[in-house]
This record gives structure tokens, sequence and C-alpha cells, in this order.
């Protein structure tokens, strides 16, 4: 039985007050100014170690974009106690496994182990945070890789290179509109000392939060975690900037030509953080929308229509600050960009102008209850989403409002958000328009943070 059905069924067979989320989760701050948010998890003698700073490509500067994604690469590159190459194989060697990824407006480490083996992730993530070894040699090597990467990623899909023109044109003064990987050209300018000066600046242990989670004692691993990252001292610091976009009052369009198999239309429209008023109903209409086969732009442009291959929307309430609510469409052949304009143009105001039915309305709600409910059985989503909560300044209270929030949501919210937001005055329109070449296949856009 797939996991989300039985996931609706065992909401289903739920009271409402026995699928609230109450986490003990606690919160801690070394005298460096450290954040330790910690919760015991002992269904399984598994641990999960993350570091999250507080730092992501909004952070760079015109003209250095990509500085944060190339730092978290050589972040792996060594320190004089652990020397270039270790840091993984110390981990694999523990029977753990390691990564990192960096998004807009964070960036974070972690290493999942057997639970007896967590220290060796408090040693490792503390002994980098700020002994890390940057040599021309191995920053050369991974520009290289992060070069690839960007190749492989955007310039190659031609989906993905039209969302990020898509964004660049709908932040006209927010560095949201900068990609995380960065500007090939600007990749190609950075230094060894533009990455030396940025990590001085932004790995510290006031600017980053330590998420713990598994089958530990909470009274016996603050002890270990004093002794291991008390010591690191936190350097006069700058104040972090804080950005804004000017209020959007037309519609803008982008047109990009690549070779390519078929059309593809992205559309963004600027909508406010999950925890503003109308966060909630935004979800839950992205949800109408897209949320699985039976939603609406998979049933009409789809299925009923056979106007478009895939189609979806999007909300990125995550963000630190008012981002995008998207939609978009990859055209079936012997279609027009203007027939799917057209489509995903009537499917936003039937939403916004005729009556849901409070079959359908459940039905999302229920969808995104069981999805979050289910989740909070991974120890390692539940330290992703503590760390993006405690990093972006709010608290586990956010996440137990979540379900009360979803529930609260009407049918006449939802109208009322898509009629506000989901203007065509707010929006930013982008076509792909196939043309001569080799075309690479189809498939869905990168839209989102990278991962190493």
């Amino acid at each position: 039985m797939p996991r989300i059905l039985l996931a609706l069924l065992l909401l289903a067979a739920l009271p409402a007050a026995a699928q609230e989320i109450h986490l003990p989760v606690q919160l801690h701050h070394l005298a460096n100014g450290l954040r330790v948010v910690t919760l015991e998890e002992h269904a399984a003698p598994v641990a999960v170690v993350q570091i999250w700073y507080h730092v992501g490509s909004k952070d760079e500067v015109a003209g250095r974009t990509g500085l944060a994604h190339l730092l978290e690469h050589n972040m792996f590159n060594g320190t004089h106690a652990h020397p270039p190459g270790t840091f993984s194989r110390l981990v694999a060697k523990a029977g753990g496994d390691d990564n990192a990824f960096t998004s807009f407006d964070y960036t974070a480490y972690y290493e999942k182990f057997a639970a007896d083996r967590l220290t060796l992730g408090l040693e490792l993530e503390a002994d980098r945070m700020r002994n890390l070894l940057l040599t021309e040699t191995e920053f050369d090597r991974e520009r290289q890789v992060v070069k690839e990467e960007r190749r492989m990623r955007t310039e190659d899909n031609p989906e993905s290179a039209l969302v990020e023109q898509v964004r660049a044109a709908a932040f006209v003064a927010h560095p949201y509109g900068r990609p995380v990987i960065g500007w090939m050209e600007d990749i190609d300018r950075l230094t060894v000392d533009d990455l030396k000066r940025f990590y001085e600046r932004y790995y510290r242990p006031d600017n980053a939060t330590l998420v713990v989670v598994g089958d530990f004692d909470t009274a016996t691993l603050l002890p270990e975690v004093k002794r291991i990252f008390g010591p690191i001292e936190a350097p006069p610091s700058e104040g972090r900037r804080t950005f804004s976009e000017p209020t959007q009052r037309g519609e803008r369009r982008v047109t990009l030509r690549r070779p390519a198999k078929l059309p593809f239309l992205y559309a963004a429209f600027p909508a406010p953080t999950f925890d503003h008023a109308d966060g909630p109903a935004l979800e839950v209409a992205a949800q109408l929308l897209a949320g699985g086969k039976s939603a609406r732009l998979n049933r009409s442009l789809v299925e009923t229509q056979r106007l478009c291959l895939y189609a979806g929307a999007g909300y990125d309430g995550d963000a630190e600050d008012p981002s995008l609510f998207t939609l978009y469409a990859a055209l079936q052949p012997g279609h027009t960009p203007e027939e799917a304009e057209a489509a995903l143009e009537a499917e936003v105001a039937r939403l916004a102008g005729e009556p849901i039915g409070a079959a359908e309305l459940a039905k999302a709600k229920t969808q995104l209850e069981a999805g979050f409910v289910f989740a909070q059985d991974s120890p390692f989503y539940l330290a992703m989403t503590l760390g993006r909560l405690y990093t972006t300044g709010h608290t586990v209270a956010d996440l137990e409002a979540y379900l009360p929030r979803i529930r609260a949501v009407t049918a006449a919210d939802v109208q009322r958000v898509v009629a506000t937001y989901l203007q065509r005055d707010r929006r930013t329109l982008g076509v792909l328009i196939p043309e001569a070449g080799k075309a690479p296949p189809v498939r869905p856009p990168q839209t989102s943070g990278v991962v190493r």
C-alpha cells in the first residue's frame, strides 16, 4: 500500500486531537552564541547531526554569485586535523553517511550514524567550523566540479534554464533572483581569497544552529557539545544584511530560445511566506492545483485536454523572505505556448471564481496533513525541519501550528488568495521556444537549492 494512502487511512481513523504534533524539542545556547536544538527520538538506534549556517546565496554580492555553494563543496576538503579526502571516509568507516546543501537562505551539513557514533559528527563539524584549509589546488578542482554541475543541471536543461531566467526577472532588487549555483561568469572569476573572506565572515558559532535528533540522552549529550564546540571563539561580526523587493505593477515576460523538444511555460507570482496569514491558504491552493494526478492541472491540461505532458504548481512558503507561487506546463507536440498560457489562466480563474467543493477541499487538506504527519517518522526530516525553522528565526511552535492552520483554511480563503496573488499584473511569465539543434530529453526543471 502506498505510504500516502496509508497515511490518509490513518488520519481518517484518528480523532483530530490525536493527530496534533507535540515535539519535546529543547533549545540551548552556548556562551559563544551557538544554538543547539535537540530532540530525543528512541524508536531506532540512530542519530542525525546537522549544522546549519545562516548564510546562503542571498548573502553574496553582484559579481560574486556562487560563493555559498562553492564554499559548501570546499568544506569537505580538509583541516589540519583531518587532511583532504578524510572527512567522508571517516564518516563511512563509522557506518554513516554525509552530505550538504545550499539554498538562498542557509547552508547545511549533515551526518547520519548509529546513535553510539554521533560524537564523531560533532567533532568533525566543530573542526571545520573554523579550521578549514582553503588551498588554490582544491579550490580550482571544486570550481571545475561546480561548473560541470551547472552545465548538467541548468545549461543542458532548457526547462531549468527558463526557471533561472524567470527568477532573475521576477526579482529586480532581492537577491533571490540570482541562482544558488551562481552565474557561470561569476564562478569563473571567483578566487580563493573571496572564499576565505566569505568563510571567515559567516562560518562562526554565533551564526550557526546545531541540530541533533535521535536515540540519545540530552543530559549526557550537552556536556559533550559544550566540550567540543564551546572553545570555538566568535570573532567580531558585521550585521547581516536584509533585503526587500518593490511591488510589481505589471506583467513581465521572458522568452528563451534553446534547442529543446517541446515548448515549456513557467509563471511566477510574488507571494508571502507561510507564516503570513495567507500562507496556509496558498499552500492549499497549490495542493488543489497540483497535489497528485487527480489535482486540477493534471486532470484538465494533461488528461482531459491532452494539451500538456505535465503541469504543476508550487508555493515557496518555506523561504525566509517573501518568494514565489509558481505554475508550469510542458506542452504536448502540436500545441502552442498561447494555448497553454490560456489554459493555465483559465484554471486560475476557475479556482478563484467558482465554488470549491467541500470534498475536494477536504481531500487537499487531508493530503497535506498526511504528508506532514508521515514525515514526523523520519529523524532526518525532523532535523531538517527544525534546522530550517531555528535558522530563520522560528521555533518548534511554528511546526506544531502547521496542522491547525491548514485545517482552518476555508474555500473562501483559497479563492481570496488566488484572486489576490495570482493576478496577471503580478506575473512574470517565461516561455521556452524550441529551436534547431540537439535537444536534451524533456525533464522537470531544477527550481530550488543545490545539493553537493
